[in-house]
């Protein structure tokens, strides 16, 4: 970690102190991105930024104020921390708010066992134009891609820094590397597009350029014809490509910061089945070269293991202090924030319970209805639970996938989803949210 974001951090602090501040934190960040887009075998956009922000946020009483800059020059660290404290003796109480108390910061922050960031050398351009080419070339040689739409590379690496006048000091750094492609099949009116992409925090964990390409033109293919299915009610199997975004309404539900304004359909089921039994939804943020891990939250507590939902049973909240302090509650170590926000509650890693059938088993168990490949879209009722969106995959008869189908909407109730649901064992594992193909039986679906 560069000495010199601690640096700026002790400086930004010691500035909030001279300006009046009782209390304050600030953060320090430092990014190089580079990206490179292809098109047709040629480069056709290539970006590099890099950048240092910083932001200050200072506590009067009971009241708060953020600031952020990107010049890093004492005259402006000392105009933001004057700033900031002027804002916030404007700014209305709020008696939840504060820093963690000494007692519980903690001063383990060497999170080199986490393999946060790629120690080998920044991509050249000419490494990422060659892998956006091959990418791109893999696609086109599907039978029946006509274009491609995109194909990029990239690489990003950053630093960040954080410090309290409560005695917490601790920063970690990211690396990013990341590889897509989006075909394009027909023509007119029965144009179709499908993609493949990842991202990983190690270069030689991400997976060919070759083999991105070709999945890309051969999901784009099998879309090729694509009908609206029926009207009525059928049982939806949600892809492990978009079935997180499910576990993502829940989580968003049990996110503290929604209880407290109870805009949750969760905010009376503490305590309640919410997942079938047998079915855990656990958090660890200190998995080994995966994107969402950390070894302290914002508000410097050490992050820590525990199950969101225990055998289908919601256990707690996502919490940060304010939070917390809000419900009554002790803080789960799950506060995130920006460079120009306070904290707010987040989860980690997240990884629900798999099982031992594929996909293609619960498609058989299915019998006729509809896989879910791609959402558009969305109308979610975060009170009620109440959930539509737009969808498009593949109809499903006899256990088999039929035909692809689009322009259809599915509907249903969070409530009654996430507790029938039954889940596949296809999760790729190296990914923040652990989720596999989530079987939904009784949608209502909304087509021809």
């Amino acid at each position: 970690m560069s000495k010199d974001l601690q640096s700026l951090t002790e400086a930004l602090l010691s500035a909030a102190r001279a300006a009046g501040a009782e209390n304050a934190d600030a953060i320090a960040s430092r990014g190089t991105s580079v990206s490179i887009d292809v098109r047709n075998g040629t480069l056709e956009q290539a970006e590099r930024s890099e950048g240092v922000d910083i932001g200050l946020r200072v506590l009067i009483g009971q009241r708060q104020a953020n600031v952020s800059a990107s010049d890093t020059s004492p005259a402006t660290l000392t105009m933001l921390a004057e700033r900031a404290v002027a804002m916030a003796k404007e700014a209305p109480e709020d008696p939840y708010i504060g820093l963690a108390d000494p007692s519980e910061i903690t001063h383990e922050t060497d999170a080199t066992a986490l393999e946060l960031a790629d120690p080998t050398p920044e991509p050249d351009p000419a490494t990422l134009q060659a892998d956006a080419e091959a990418a791109e070339a893999a696609a086109f040689a599907i039978s029946g891609v006509t274009q491609v739409q995109s194909a990029s590379a990239g690489y990003s690496a950053s630093e960040v820094f954080l410090a309290a006048t409560n005695g917490f000091s601790g920063g970690y750094g990211r690396t990013s590397r990341n590889l897509s492609c989006l075909a394009i099949a027909g023509t007119g009116d029965g144009m179709e597009r499908d993609y493949d992409g990842e991202g990983r925090i190690f270069q030689a964990d991400l997976r060919s350029p070759e083999d991105i390409g070709r999945v890309a033109g051969e999901r784009t293919v099998a879309r090729l014809g694509a009908v609206q299915p029926p009207t009525g009610a059928y049982p939806v199997l949600f892809d492990e490509r978009i079935s997180s975004t499910l576990i993502g309404h829940l989580l968003g539900a049990a996110n503290g910061a929604s209880v407290a304004r109870g805009q949750s359909f969760l905010r009376d089921r503490l305590g309640e089945q919410v997942l079938p039994a047998g079915i855990d939804l656990f958090e660890d943020p200190h998995r080994p070269r995966v994107p969402g891990s950390r070894l302290f939250d914002a508000e410097g507590l050490a992050t820590r293991t525990r199950k969101i939902v225990d055998n289908g049973v919601l256990t707690g909240w996502t919490l940060d202090l304010a939070t917390a302090r809000k419900l009554g509650l002790e803080t789960t170590a799950n506060a995130a924030r920006g460079i120009s926000s306070p904290p707010s509650p987040s989860t980690w890693n997240v990884a629900m319970t798999q099982s031992d059938r594929t996909r293609d088993d619960l498609m058989r168990d299915m019998g006729t209805g509809l896989l879910v490949t791609s959402l558009i879209g969305s109308t979610i009722n975060p009170n009620t639970g109440d959930y539509s969106r737009g969808a498009s995959g593949f109809w499903v008869e006899n256990g088999e996938i039929a035909y692809p189908v689009n322009e259809c909407t599915i509907a249903g109730n969070l409530h009654d989803m996430l507790r029938a649901l039954v889940p596949a064992n296809d999760a790729r594992t190296y990914l923040s949210r652990v989720v596999p193909s989530l079987l939904v039986e009784g949608m209502t679906l909304a087509g021809k």
